[in-house]
């Protein structure tokens, strides 16, 4: 039975922890064509963490490192490595959503509280959802500040990649647990499943997955959760799992207008990506029909293209930004579809299995 959704008008920020908070700026700056516009730590008044907030276009990223080895912090880094925290929404009312959550079943982690500096106020609220993934509700209030209260203004600025905005955010789970934070979405956010696919749709010959897309109803906000289905060797949901210490955010999806050009620039820029046989784009013409780009330009970038009934997608995946086999970055831009690529995701498994099998993972 669905229920109201809470009113979420976008993804706010999203949270990286990591061991080095300083180098992981520097190499989203320069990696990624971010620019630093804020900073937090000991010189804003935190004591027990550095903060650095990168934009572009309504991106942003925050990354954070502890102070000291012991606390939340820690504990954190130390089973999971580098990793997504915080994804954190923007609402109109923090108390009613926290409340509403809470009252559907989602365990706390923040009571609302005011955060303040001389730029005015922002109400702000946290609850649990998979594995050590938290929700963030913030509503504004007052606010005028360059990011949020206890950040000061810091501008490092890059050229910038194209990146407009979040796409989609993907968690992986333990198996059995994928329809268990499908009801979780649908009960505790009151968002409704957008696609499905089953371990027909997502195998090739060594292994298999499972996913729900879940949907925010109020906002353009959609995260795919993936488990691990049965297959002759170890997926690479059951990798990310290993090497991640349980469940969490395996990659998140940044959306452009020009795929040709934003990866140009990550590849100038010595970001690496999954590749796929020159065969896949033999093939290519006929399963998608016309498209506006030279076959030859995403052939020689390693760009997939896959189409539903309203139109197809670019995307291209990194591999990993950690030592771990965990988080990566997808980069994608949509020419009317809503879909994720299922014509691309035996070519791409098995190119993950390749890498997998590099690493002795498989």
């Amino acid at each position: 039975m669905s229920v109201p959704p809470i009113a979420i008008r976008a993804v706010h920020h999203v949270e990286i922890w990591a061991g080095n908070a300083k180098q992981a700026a520097y190499y989203y700056r320069k990696g990624f064509g971010f620019s630093q516009i804020a900073y937090a730590g000991l010189e804003t008044g935190l004591q027990d963490r550095t903060s650095y907030c990168l934009a572009e276009g309504k991106v942003r990223l925050v990354l954070s490192s502890p102070l000291a080895p012991d606390g939340v912090m820690g504990q954190f880094l130390d089973r999971h490595g580098d990793g997504v925290r915080d994804i954190a929404f923007l609402v109109d009312d923090a108390d009613a959503a926290f409340a509403l959550a809470v009252a559907r079943g989602a365990e706390p982690l923040q009571a609302p509280i005011d955060r303040s500096d001389e730029h005015g106020s922002v109400r702000h609220a946290a609850i649990h959802t998979y594995g050590d993934v938290v929700h963030s509700f913030i509503s504004l209030k007052d606010y005028q500040g360059c990011f949020l209260p206890g950040y000061r203004e810091q501008r490092l600025e890059e050229a910038g990649f194209g990146f407009k905005l979040i796409d989609h955010i993907v968690g992986n789970v333990e198996e059995g647990k994928m329809d268990y934070w499908r009801e979780w979405y649908e009960r505790v956010l009151g968002w409704t499943q957008f696609l499905s696919f089953d371990d027909k749709d997502i195998s090739t010959e060594f292994t298999a997955l499972r996913s729900r897309v879940m949907a925010s109803p109020t906002a353009n906000i959609r995260f795919p959760i993936n488990e691990p289905a049965k297959g002759l060797k170890k997926s690479q949901i059951d990798e990310y799992l290993e090497f991640n210490g349980g469940a969490g955010s395996q990659h998140i999806a940044l959306l452009t207008g020009d795929i040709i050009a934003t990866v140009s620039k990550l590849k100038a820029a010595g970001i690496d990506f999954l590749t796929v046989p020159g065969s896949y784009y033999d093939a290519l013409p006929q399963r998608i029909g016309a498209i506006d780009e030279e076959l030859s330009v995403l052939a020689k970038l390693g760009v997939l293209v896959d189409r539903d009934d309203k139109g197809y997608l670019l995307q291209l995946f990194t591999k990993p930004v950690e030592d771990r086999p965990t988080l990566f970055i997808e980069i994608i831009q949509r020419k009317g579809s809503n879909s994720f690529g299922k014509g691309n995701f035996r070519a791409l498994f098995e190119s993950i299995e390749r890498e997998q099998a590099k690493r002795g993972t498989l």
